[in-house]
């Protein structure tokens, strides 16, 4: 079963499992969904998401990039699956 998000839905990258318990109280590493959209260069699908912390900057990323999963190597004291995963509070 292929994962979905919605516009609206709220994520967590997976760099916020390095946070301390204080830090992890702000919105640091966590993204709102704005939705997919198509490259106008390349046609390909990506991912549109914005920042909840700091200047709330907005992002675009190729979306098999966005729905891969963490580096377990590089990042082994990682317990999340994917880079990006829904957040519950």
């Amino acid at each position: 079963m292929e994962r979905e998000f919605k516009s609206g839905d709220i994520v967590a990258h997976f760099k916020r499992e390095l946070l301390s318990e204080e830090e992890k109280q702000s919105d640091k590493y966590l993204y709102r969904i704005i939705g997919t959209a198509v490259d106008s260069e390349d046609g390909s699908e990506v991912m549109v998401y914005q920042a909840l912390y700091g200047d709330m900057r907005m992002y675009v990323r190729p979306l098999d990039m966005f729905m891969s999963e963490t580096d377990h190597v590089k990042y082994p004291e990682i317990r999340q699956k994917y880079r990006f995963e829904l957040y519950r509070r």
